[in-house]
Parts: structure tokens; C-alpha cells; sequence
């Protein structure tokens, strides 16, 4: 009977995942259909560095509010409220925390516009090698600013469905910020482009609409369910709100969780400034990179972390030990079934992806080519970063938020150790590779913390379960590598659809390697949808 019931919650767990990974997938398309449209429309130059620029201002400080540090300290302990003092606490938890959300957001969010310039330069100031290109970050990071204000309550309202396992919503919503900001590339920039505007500057109208709908598609759902978060606007519900004792304990666990996603954001501004100072079109390189990295990490990481972290925290409150390690054992297995295959695509054939999915208008070859360096180093960390999205919320859904900003803190300042040798050598490359690598310590750091401490007790069948994967890997490799080399992907610039047919085929063919492969060597899949 236990084992029935444990079935039972991982298939749960597993459909839950999936659906989350299906509409994330939705969003990183969209996503990608956005960042092909800007591409190809404004190629890589200093004003799309400049529109990165401005653009990651307020996605920084959204890491504070929404998914980042506010949802690793709201998330558990809404769990935890729920389980032990039942839904009407949870409910004025609920408003309290939204009470005190909405006014920091809405002080934060003036000071952001008032000090613009200021966080221009501190982001990413070699951008004065072309006062234009300074002076449209400032200007488009004032109007993107308050898109953090809809994105951020957008967060909180997507803990609360997730805390009561309504996963698909939060889940779904980017995709609007993408369908908004394709919109400005297409329509938008054009119509400014003839009324004489900078065309760039359309793309600001779009986040912020994009902002405003990811946040207005989720308050129906919650109001019916009767849990819309109620914002007290008179002084004594603010003051109210900040003395809850509820309130006073999630902040209390923000503090650290701040440092933690601090650094992490420390670690992309010092990036940026690097490579602001670089060759012109460095940052999009990056960025561009970046998004292509989004799809395994979001797919699979994300998706694992939004599932399993009201579960830890739900198991956590009951003191159920056993089903605490074994949700995380199992999410562990299929980090690595799926993200070293990726992993793997990533380091052998990084330009026939890069150049199939940029490589048009603007975008020229070099760019595709100088994209792909950036995608192989992170395609190092890979693994890592995925294992973070499943490993960290181990110790969050404890309340545990010091020992991760702790080793965060230590990773970040090797990374930039690995930077002061990668630079010089790799430049815009070695700057990605530096974050794989340190993702790679983050993870095994983690990993050893959680073994220590007896919340993780890996499961018995590792071994031969990974020497599986990497054989099936191995297979994958070489065929990539050949895939890789028959075709002048760059070459097939004129020709998008031809070259989007091969790339298709050729990983429709990989995944069939690799699972093949997998079966083949005696590995049982549905064996992992047990606990």
C-alpha cells in the first residue's frame, strides 16, 4: 500500500512537471519568436546592447520580487500556513504580504525611473563608447521600469496558485509578455521607425503591456477561488500587514534570500560591465545565448522547482523525512537523464543551432558564430544549473535560505577567478564558460550539503544509472559531431527552411538515438516515476 500511494504521488508529481515543462516550452518558444524578430529587425549592435541593458534592469530586481527572493521565502512558509493553521491564515497571510509587496514595489519602482542613468552605468557603463546607445538604455529603462511593479505581484499571485497546485496559469502567463513584445517588434517598430522615432524604442511599450497582461490573466482565477490578494492602501492595514508576526517571518527569511539572488545579480552586472567594454554586439551575444539556454534550464529545471517546492515544503511540516529525500532523489534522476543529453547537444553542435535560429536579416554569420562560442561555455554548466532548480529548493522548503547564499557567495567569487584567466583568452566566451563552470560547484556543493545534513539519501541504482546516460550520451556525441560537419550551416543563410527541415531532422534523430540508446542499455523509464 505505501508503495502504491508513492506511485501515485510521482505520477502526480511527473504530470504536474510535464505540464508545467509543456507550457513552459509554449513560452520559450514564443520567447524565442521574439528574440528571432528582434534579431532579425535590429541585428547586434550598440542599440540592441542598449535595449539589453535596459531590459535586464528591471528583470534584475523582478529576481528580488517575483520568482526570485520573495518566492523562496512566500512559497514555503505559504505551504507551511496552510498545512498547520489551515486557510483562513493562509488567506491573510496572503493579503498581509501582498500589502506590503505592493508599496515596496511601488517605492521601488519610482526611485528605478529617478535613477535610471545611475543604474545604466553601474550595469553596464562602457555603453559611453556611443553616447546614442547610453542615452536610449536610460531612456528605455525608465519606461521599462514599472513593468517590475506588474511582474513582480504577478509572482505572488503565482505562489499562491502553485501552493495550491494550479500550476498551468503561472506557467503559461509569459507567454502574453512574448506575444506583446513580438507585437512591438512587428508592428511597433516599424510605425515609430516612420514617424520618425528610434525603432528600439517600441519594444518598451511591449514589456510593459506584457507586464500588465501576465498580471491582470491570473487576478480572475484567484478571485474565484477567493484568494485575490487584498492591498490595504491606509496606513494602519500597511502597518497592520508589517507587524504580522506571519509577515515579520517571511521577511525575515527574504533577508538572506536577497543576498543569495544579490549575488547572482552581482554576477551578471560585473558580465555586463565586461562586456560592455568589448566588442560591439558582446552583450547581445550573451543575451542571445542566454535565451537558448533557457529552453532545457526552464523546461527542466524550473518546471521540477515550481512542482517539488510546495511539496517539500507541504512534506517538511508533516516531518515525512522519507518522502522529503525521495521527491528530491527523484528529481535529481531526471535532471540527469534529460540535461546531459542537452548538455551534450549544446557542446558539440551550438553553430547549426545558433545559425538555424538567428542567422537572418541582420543577424550575420559572425554574430552566429561569435553567439555559439557563448552557448558552448554555458552548454559546460548546463547540468549544474538545471541540478540548482531541484537542489536549492531542498533546503528553502526547510527554511533554509543562509547555507545556499553562503555557497553563492563562494562560487561567485571563483567565477571570478575563472574570469581573470577565461577573459583575456575567450572573451565574450569566457565570460559564459566562467558561469558554467561556477554552476557546476553551486550544484555539487548543494548536492554534498544536503547528503550531510540527512535530508538527501540517494536512492540505491546510481551508478549504473549514470554510466546508462552516459554511454547513451556518448552514442549521441558522435553523432552530432557528424551532423555538425556534413552541413555548411552558415552557408544556408539564403535557404531558412531548408536549413530549419535538417535541423528538425537532425534532432528528431538525436532524441531517437539517445532514448534508443537508453532502452537499450536496460533502463527502465517508468521506473523513475516511482519513488
Amino acid at each position: 500500500m505505501p508503495q502504491s500511494g508513492g506511485y501515485t504521488r510521482a505520477v502526480s508529481l511527473f504530470k504536474s512537471a510535464y505540464t508545467v515543462s509543456l507550457l513552459t516550452l509554449a513560452s520559450r518558444v514564443t520567447g524565442l519568436v521574439r528574440d528571432l524578430l528582434i534579431a532579425a529587425t535590429f541585428g547586434a549592435s550598440a542599440m540592441t546592447d542598449a535595449y539589453n541593458v535596459a531590459f535586464r534592469i528591471p528583470n534584475m530586481f523582478r529576481r528580488l520580487f517575483a520568482e526570485g527572493a520573495f518566492s523562496q521565502a512566500f512559497v514555503p512558509a505559504l505551504g507551511i500556513t496552510r498545512t498547520q493553521e489551515g486557510e483562513e491564515a493562509t488567506k491573510l497571510l496572503i493579503d498581509r504580504v501582498a500589502t506590503v509587496l505592493a508599496w515596496v514595489l511601488v517605492l521601488t519602482c519610482i526611485v528605478g525611473v529617478l535613477a535610471a542613468p545611475v543604474l545604466v552605468w553601474a550595469m553596464a557603463s562602457g555603453l559611453k563608447q556611443n553616447p546614442h546607445g547610453l542615452e536610449a538604455a536610460v531612456f528605455m529603462t525608465r519606461w521599462m521600469f514599472p513593468y517590475l511593479g506588474f511582474i513582480s505581484f504577478a509572482g505572488l499571485c503565482g505562489g499562491v496558485l502553485n501552493t495550491w497546485r494550479r500550476f498551468a496559469l503561472p506557467a503559461a502567463a509569459p507567454v502574453l509578455l512574448n506575444v506583446a513584445m513580438i507585437g512591438a517588434a512587428w508592428i511597433g517598430a516599424p510605425w515609430f521607425a516612420s514617424h520618425g522615432i528610434e525603432p528600439i524604442y517600441a519594444l518598451g511599450g511591449g514589456v510593459m503591456l506584457g507586464g500588465l497582461l501576465q498580471l491582470g490573466v491570473q487576478l480572475p482565477v484567484l478571485s474565484k477561488m477567493g484568494l485575490l490578494p487584498r492591498v490595504g492602501l491606509r496606513w494602519q492595514a500597511v502597518k497592520a500587514a508589517w507587524h504580522d508576526p506571519a509577515t515579520k517571518r517571511v521577511a525575515k527569511l527574504m533577508v538572506p534570500a536577497l543576498f543569495g539572488v544579490g549575488v547572482s545579480q552581482l554576477s551578471l552586472l560585473i558580465n555586463t560591465q565586461y562586456a560592455s567594454y568589448m566588442t560591439p554586439g558582446s552583450v547581445t551575444w550573451l543575451s542571445n545565448a542566454d535565451r537558448l539556454m533557457e529552453f532545457p534550464t526552464a523546461l527542466l529545471g524550473v518546471a521540477l522547482g515550481v512542482v517539488l517546492m510546495p511539496r517539500l515544503a507541504s512534506a517538511k511540516a508533516t516531518d515525512d523525512v522519507d518522502q522529503y529525500s525521495a521527491m528530491l532523489d527523484w528529481g535529481l534522476r531526471l535532471v540527469v537523464l534529460l540535461a546531459v543529453p542537452c548538455a551534450v547537444a549544446l557542446l558539440t553542435f551550438s553553430l547549426p543551432l545558433v545559425a538555424t535560429i538567428f542567422q537572418h536579416g541582420a543577424y550575420t554569420a559572425e554574430h552566429a558564430y561569435q553567439t555559439s562560442l557563448a552557448l558552448t561555455g554555458y552548454g559546460v554548466g548546463l547540468l549544474g544549473m538545471v541540478a540548482v532548480k531541484v537542489l536549492a529548493p531542498g533546503y528553502y522548503a526547510s527554511q533554509d535560505i543562509k547555507t545556499p547564499v553562503r555557497i553563492a557567495i563562494a562560487v561567485l567569487l571563483l567565477t571570478q577567478l575563472f574570469n581573470l584567466v577565461l577573459v583575456p583568452r575567450l572573451a565574450h566566451a569566457g565570460l559564459a564558460l566562467a558561469i558554467g563552470l561556477g554552476a557546476l560547484i553551486n550544484a555539487l556543493w548543494l548536492a554534498i550539503g544536503l547528503v550531510r545534513r540527512g535530508s538527501y539519501r540517494p536512492r540505491p541504482g546510481w551508478g549504473l544509472f549514470a554510466l546508462q546516460v552516459v554511454a547513451a550520451s556518448a552514442l549521441l556525441a558522435v553523432f552530432l559531431m557528424w551532423a555538425a560537419g556534413a552541413v555548411a550551416w552558415t552557408h544556408l543563410a539564403s535557404q531558412s527552411w531548408t536549413r530549419a527541415a535538417l535541423l528538425g531532422g537532425v534532432l528528431l534523430a538525436s532524441a531517437a538515438i539517445y532514448f534508443l540508446a537508453i532502452w537499450a542499455s536496460g533502463l527502465k523509464l517508468r521506473r523513475l516515476l516511482r519513488p
